[in-house]
């Protein structure tokens, strides 16, 4: 039997969190996170796990995939795809409701789409196989696997190497592949008009950074989290490291991680219109409005759906 999935998503600063906390509490739920980097412990206010919307009307909201891992581990959207599958069994199973919430888009892709991903080990010897071929002969192989769609997979000879080890894994290892339950999927979607986003994101840049987001990237630094792999957090986590280390001035680190903020949701709303360009529907509503409002609205697309 297919259950109901709600997802609440959107660009960055939309509220995202309190929404779905407030519909957890309404359906009797729990939330999935699909936040990329709500996965690791100790980085709490550079990524908005902003835990305290959990907690409303005296209960606390119970949640899934946030503090799973430490700083620095290796997460990807094979894993998460994993993990969901469990955090929603173990829902449905308690007879509660699960609802994902959070803003990566390819996270809510890969439950959506139920994207068809194993975790292919690196092989010697099959790469060893392949130096004997040329660029050209690779891709030929690689395109009777696969439609390229996805021109970064021949790109270079390692990424070349790199997809057909996939392939090949996945035609020898069918069973490797997370198996999607049946889903009802309900997708929300909260937008502002550009320049309350973009207001929004100036303000609460400015209670991150006065709550303590520079101490907590130095803590993670002092626990032995390499600086690279901070880098490639991206966004505060990149800014605020590359300050630690001297590259930028306080206001220059504020003024490029505000325009790099910005264009992060502007890529966000792109990536979801491409989803909705595939067939994929989301129901759009106004994020200024009041929250009992959203609510009601999300509630009556739930029970009509």
């Amino acid at each position: 039997m297919a259950h109901k999935l709600l997802t609440i998503t959107g660009p960055t600063a939309c509220g995202k969190t309190s929404l779905a906390a407030e519909l957890a509490f309404q359906l009797g739920g729990e939330i999935i996170s699909a936040d990329s980097r709500q996965v690791f412990r100790g980085m709490d206010i550079g990524s908005g796990k902003d835990l305290a919307d959990y907690h409303i009307h005296n209960t606390d909201i119970p949640y899934h995939l946030i503090d799973i891992h430490d700083a620095g581990y290796e997460y990807n959207v094979y894993q998460f795809q994993n993990d969901f599958i469990r955090a929603f069994g173990d829902i449905v199973s308690r007879g509660r409701q699960p609802i994902l919430c959070g803003g990566t888009g390819m996270y809510i892709e890969a439950v959506v789409k139920g994207y068809q991903l194993a975790d292919a080990p690196i092989d010697p010897d099959f790469r060893q196989r392949m130096e004997a071929y040329t660029d050209e002969e690779l891709t030929a192989r690689l395109a009777s696997y696969i439609k390229l769609h996805n021109h970064t997979d021949t790109e270079s000879r390692d990424r070349l190497l790199r997809a057909l080890e996939i392939q090949e894994y996945h035609l020898q290892h069918p069973d490797a592949y997370p198996h999607m339950p049946d889903m009802e999927h309900i997708i929300v979607g909260v937008r502002y008009p550009r320049e309350q986003v973009i207001e929004r994101i100036g303000i609460r840049l400015r209670e991150r950074l006065q709550n303590g987001m520079i101490d907590e990237v130095q803590s993670l630094l002092d626990q032995g989290v390499p600086e690279e792999r901070l880098l490639r957090y991206g966004l505060e986590y990149r800014h605020v490291t590359r300050y630690l280390r001297g590259e930028c001035t306080y206001d220059e680190m504020y003024e490029h991680l505000y325009t790099d903020i910005r264009r992060f949701s502007k890529r966000q709303m792109t990536w979801f219109r491409r989803m909705e360009r595939q067939g994929i529907t989301i129901h759009w509503i106004d994020g200024p409005q009041p929250l009992d409002t959203k609510v009601a609205q999300v509630l009556q697309l739930f029970h009509s759906a």
